[in-house]
């Protein structure tokens, strides 16, 4: 590809990003909240083991969605502006909705007709199941609508609906779980509620009536989506691989109460650490699919995002797994010390895969800017089967630690593979200046830990873990400030 050099309309974005991120961080931040409380409030509102069943019921509903569901709203994010520009979007629409309704039909059809297989696979109760495929249809409709809010740029919108969403769901559960005793599946029916609720007021927003209408479905649209988005499903589909099947093995060995200590490791790190990280990434890949569909060379601009990433991301991952204990005690609170134990022992090998996990959103950019989710689909397969063979020899070895391991093995994999298949002219560049920074700021910050914790100074573990991130990002900033201004 040809690229056109336009630092103006390049530096025009960069703010745009850092405007939208502004605007998208309520939504971020608060979900992050939202999920940090949820752990406690689950943990201690449920039982061990109705915990542990509510774990592999979400861990269904997200297998479900990959392959039915949410490739169909990442291809609307894809395609918008190119239809945008077309001004076809109506016929898009059609489109888009059509094969969301073929594929939420097939869904019931085929999890019907093979219902007894996929008790086998999932272990759960006919009510669950049943549950997590009524669940899947406003769930569906809101991954559609969120990202054509996404795709229109209304960061603001997006924001409340999410932020609304998650306190929603959480008073719902609470209030069926008190008032009805249905235990884990309080959280199902508090998430449908909620979720129903919040897709009329994304109709409303993506202000869908001005620029949808039934038309006769374009098949000519219908190719290039299924292309992108079968090999997107098929990649999160991998993905479930690496960050879930660890549950069902651990189930199918030692039980829900096992499972239920992964549950929370993983409700404790993924997505927490996720939805925060997502700050950059919701806010940057909408205008790099706009500058890329003008021909701009964005590979400068993921480089500069990368380093960004880094920044915030490291420090926070390094506080959580060298303070695990700490961090689960703080999380998941009246718990018995065995419990505590085994899901402190995961948390800092599912914080480095989450890492190397959210990495990969830059550098498997290109696959999507060329339109080429097949090779994403190629390296996520082999990391997904690497972490499904690992699973199953070091969880029945190694129990929870092996789970560990294998999940951050997975997303090492992954993550190395998409750096050495690289598109031509998608090769990224180390942000070498934001790196040197990082490693010269962590000496003094991991000099200051070595002292709190050799020394009984009388300062308690959060506030070492506070003087941490203090003491990191106030010599980054003098760095780059002063002896180290010159930027990526």
């Amino acid at each position: 590809m040809e690229y056109v050099e336009n630092k103006e309309l390049v530096a025009k974005e960069v703010k745009g990003i850092f405007s939208d991120m502004a605007k998208y961080a309520p939504s971020k931040l608060c979900g992050m909240f939202g999920n940090v409380i949820t752990v406690p409030i689950y943990t201690s509102l449920f039982t061990t083991e109705q915990y542990g069943m509510y774990t592999v019921s979400i861990a269904m509903l997200s297998f479900l969605c990959i392959i039915f569901s949410d490739w169909v709203g990442l291809a609307g994010l894809r395609f918008f502006r190119h239809h945008q520009l077309e001004e076809d979007l109506p016929k898009y629409l059609t489109t888009l909705v059509t094969i969301l309704t073929i594929n939420m039909t097939l869904m019931f059809g085929l999890s019907l007709l093979f219902k007894d297989g996929m008790y086998t696979l999932f272990h759960v109760p006919f009510k669950y199941f049943l549950a997590v495929l009524l669940l899947i249809i406003p769930v569906a409709i809101r991954a559609l609508l969120q990202q054509i809010l996404r795709a229109q740029l209304k960061s603001i919108s997006y924001s409340f609906t999410t932020i609304l969403n998650q306190f929603v769901t959480i008073g719902l559960t609470v209030f069926f779980a008190k008032f009805f005793h249905l235990g884990a599946a309080s959280i199902l029916l508090g998430m449908g509620v909620a979720i129903s609720l919040i897709d009329i007021l994304l109709l409303v927003q993506c202000d869908i009536v001005k620029i949808f209408k039934f038309e006769k479905v374009e098949w000519k649209f219908v190719f290039p989506i299924v292309k992108y988005g079968i090999p997107v499903a098929a990649t999160s589909l991998s993905a479930w691989i690496i960050t879930q099947s660890n549950k069902f093995i651990m189930n199918g060995i030692h039980g829900f109460k096992q499972t239920a200590c992964i549950g929370a490791g993983y409700s404790s790190t993924l997505p927490i650490l996720m939805t925060l990280f997502a700050m950059i990434t919701v806010a940057a890949i909408p205008r790099i699919y706009n500058l890329y569909e003008a021909k701009i060379d964005v590979r400068p601009l993921i480089t500069k995002f990368v380093g960004y990433y880094m920044l915030l991301a490291l420090p926070i991952i390094a506080v959580m797994s060298l303070y695990s204990t700490t961090y689960v005690h703080i999380m998941i609170p009246n718990k018995p010390d065995d419990f505590i134990n085994g899901v402190s022992s995961i948390i800092p090998w599912f914080s480095f895969g989450v890492f190397f996990l959210a990495l990969t959103d830059y550098t498997t950019l290109q696959y999507h800017l060329a339109n080429k989710t097949h090779i994403d689909f190629g390296i996520k397969l082999a990391s997904g089967i690497a972490g499904l063979v690992l699973n199953i020899i070091l969880i029945s070895k190694m129990g929870l630690l092996g789970a560990g391991i294998a999940t951050f093995a997975a997303n090492f994999l992954y993550w190395l593979l998409s750096v050495i298949v690289v598109l031509p002219d998608f090769k990224l560049k180390l942000p070498k200046n934001t790196t040197a920074r990082i490693l010269i700021a962590s000496i003094p910050t991991l000099g200051l830990m070595y002292i709190l914790k050799t020394y009984n100074l009388g300062v308690s573990y959060p506030l070492q873990m506070l003087y941490f991130l203090l003491t990191f990002y106030g010599t980054y900033a003098f760095l780059r400030y002063t002896v180290m201004k010159t930027v990526d």
